[in-house]
């Protein structure tokens, strides 16, 4: 008889996705609900999804949801983790949404030490609002407010939100990743393990930043945007273990 070795996770909905073709978000719907099935936490578990592309997560991820105004994720993550202390808590955010109008929540429940955990999508553009440039925009990257390219002078320098998270005392662990390649993306996963057996083990504050291709918005065909992760993002972005302070972690 034939052993079943792979199907889909019972946490990710069987629904046709929305997202443009090469997207990385769809990649990490897929490691989010394998994660959930993995731990067995998928019904104590709540999600925040803010404004942007990470919106509609309610359509694909089969567990609760507490949608937040555009960049107060972590602040209404806060709230829900200290009135349910034994759910497990995180936020599903866009560069835009985090690394802009969200910094100030972002990284004071870091400083914090908040019990919960933050998956970060960089994608270094406005998704769904237009394609507009956002704090990561790589210098001289096009976007519909930077059709020359981003300028320094003009527009400052991107912004590595994962190193300002990194220096606050309450932040326990973080890493960058991607999920542009088979072995990044099974890094990526691991990253998404720990950061949740961090929380379930009441170890503190957690973020796994992800640099996921946006096709669309950069002007690629799939196979483009995921080869300028690694020539070019990854030497602005370099994927790396940022900060760790939990090195007893077992899978």
């Amino acid at each position: 008889m034939a052993k079943k070795i792979f199907g889909r996770p019972k946490y990710l909905i069987n629904t046709t996705m929305h997202y443009c073709p090469g997207c990385g978000h769809s990649i990490i719907h897929r490691l989010l609900a394998e994660v959930f099935d993995e731990l067995n936490i998928g019904e104590k578990t709540i999600c925040v999804p803010p404004a942007g592309c990470a919106v509609l997560a309610y359509n694909y991820l089969a567990v609760d949801m507490g949608e937040a105004p555009h960049g107060r994720a972590a602040a209404v993550a806060t709230g829900i983790k200290r009135t349910h202390p034994d759910k497990i808590v995180f936020t599903y955010q866009g560069d835009g949404d985090i690394a802009a109008i969200g910094t100030a929540e972002s990284i004071h429940a870091a400083n914090r030490g908040e019990n919960m955990t933050i998956i970060f999508v960089n994608n270094g553009v406005y998704g769904m609002t237009g394609g507009q440039m956002a704090p990561t925009t790589l210098i001289g990257q096009n976007s519909t407010t930077t059709p020359g390219g981003r300028s320094s002078s003009r527009d400052g320098s991107p912004i590595d939100l994962s190193e300002m998270m990194g220096i606050t005392k309450g932040a326990v662990y973080i890493e960058r990743t991607a999920v542009d390649t088979p072995q990044n993306i099974k890094r990526t996963k691991k990253a998404i393990l720990k950061a949740f057996k961090i929380q379930i083990e009441n170890r503190g504050f957690s973020m796994v930043e992800i640099l996921s291709q946006c096709p669309t918005n950069w002007k690629m065909t799939p196979v483009e945007a995921k080869d300028r992760i690694q020539k070019v993002m990854t030497d602005i972005f370099p994927l790396k273990v940022i900060k760790d302070e939990i090195i007893d972690i077992t899978f």
